[in-house]
């Protein structure tokens, strides 16, 4: 998982989904597991 300031270039990528969890933004990827991100 990254910590990453801006996840727009993450959500781009096929399969991932942008998940609002305990007020932090995530992006979740199921075709591409490494493709986690939380923001800020």
């Amino acid at each position: 998982m990254k910590v990453r300031n801006s996840i727009r270039a993450l959500k781009k990528a096929p399969g991932s989904l942008v998940v609002r969890r305990r007020g932090r933004v995530f992006v979740i990827n199921k075709k591409n597991p490494r493709m986690k991100a939380r923001q800020g």
